[in-house]
């Protein structure tokens, strides 16, 4: 039985064991704190979200480093983790974004990774993805957005809104935290005129109930505006990540890995996706395996194997269906796939069995019933 909650992800491993470097990179007269996971192909920049360091990605990012063989990069903005402060800087004005984007700007210069390159971001880290995208539009290969701050989220009402609830008198001065809060409403007021190019893909993935703590309306509001990203935007595909909370990389990682993994293999030949593609179960079989008490990765494994059906590819589409009735035993519908993907191999005796256990985990399985019907009538 066919249904897709999210975007059906192709896995292009390649194996590699990852070499995991921190380096503290000279801004001028201060040090910025990056962590490498060095590797071949495009990079692939981690943007935390407000308040975060890059320590927060280190989840997922040995998994899409497996599968990917290319460099990854996370690094702590200025004030945050193991990032100094900007000690020439004097007005609190001066440590806005645009400051953080000089920055990050300078230390991927120096580390050599100024030139092609995609990006992924959580929360307040989508605006920097945001600006850097609109500055570097023919660098950029593609944009992952987990959740971010939409630049057409905080209008003035809001921001009024917020002003009223946030005392940035308790935040800790000098910090990253303060001049973050300091500067949040201009922040929000430049990004709004800043636009993502067409010319690149954007993968946007949010959640049902982004931000349950926050007031209805302005929750209700973060979601209609995620919902309407990809209205007439033939760039723009929105995946909703059901059941997971704002911390989708933490709720459900495998989603994450791999949409990261998908948005690298864009930037493969034709040749290179062929040839990797083989090793694509192993990473398949792994993620459903470390996730198994979470029936997501049994929706993963399911569009994949419809992905193979639809190519015809037969004895990859069966693997994958028969993996996942026996990760998931009590899984009426991985049944049901598997029965369709027998029936396509003219195996028909054991279609009849997949249908027969399908229904018996669900007796509500109509589209069960009606295939062995027609298959016991031939």
């Amino acid at each position: 039985m066919r249904y897709f909650n999210f975007l059906v992800i192709f896995f292009f491993p390649l194996l590699m064991h990852s070499q995991s470097s921190d380096t503290l990179v000279d801004i001028g007269g201060y040090k910025m704190h990056f962590n490498i996971m060095k590797g071949k192909g495009t990079p692939i920049l981690f943007e935390a979200g407000a308040g975060n360091d890059g320590s927060v990605w280190d989840n997922i990012l040995e998994k899409i480093h497996k599968v990917t063989g290319t460099t990854l990069i996370t690094y702590d903005r200025s004030g945050f983790g193991k990032s100094e402060l900007n000690p020439n800087l004097k007005s609190d004005t001066d440590f806005g974004i645009l400051n953080g984007m000089k920055e990050l700007e300078t230390g991927l210069s120096r580390l050599g990774y100024d030139n092609d390159i995609i990006l992924v971001s959580h929360s307040y880290g989508g605006l920097y993805n945001l600006l850097y995208a609109n500055k570097h539009p023919k660098k950029v290969k593609s944009v992952v957005l987990i959740d971010v701050t939409l630049n057409n989220f905080w209008n003035d009402e809001l921001l009024t809104m917020r002003d009223n609830n946030v005392d940035i008198s308790t935040i800790p001065k000098p910090s990253g935290d303060y001049f973050l809060n300091v500067n949040y409403n201009e922040t929000m007021r430049y990004a709004r005129s800043i636009h993502f190019p067409d010319s690149i893909p954007l993968l946007n993935i949010f959640p049902e109930n982004s931000l349950p703590g926050l007031p209805e309306e302005l929750s209700t509001r973060w979601r209609k505006l995620h919902e309407e990203l990809d209205d007439n935007k033939d760039n723009v595909t929105n995946i909703i990540a059901k059941g997971s909370g704002h911390a989708v990389f933490l709720d459900n990682p495998s989603l994450i890995i791999n949409a990261v993994v998908k948005a690298y293999s864009k930037t493969l030949d034709k040749e290179q996706q062929i040839e990797l593609l083989p090793k694509a179960l192993d990473n398949a079989m792994e993620l459903s395996i470390e996730t198994k008490m979470n029936n997501r990765s049994e929706q993963d494994l399911n569009a994949l194997g419809y992905s193979f059906l639809g190519n015809e590819e037969l004895d990859k589409a069966l693997e994958v269906f028969k993996l996942n009735t026996i990760l998931f035993p009590d899984s009426s519908n991985a049944y049901d796939s598997y029965g369709e993907a027998l029936l396509k191999s003219n195996r028909k005796a054991e279609a009849i069995e997949m249908y027969e256990k399908s229904i018996e985990l669900n007796p509500e399985n109509e589209n069960g019933k009606k295939m062995l019907i027609q298959l016991r009538q031939q």
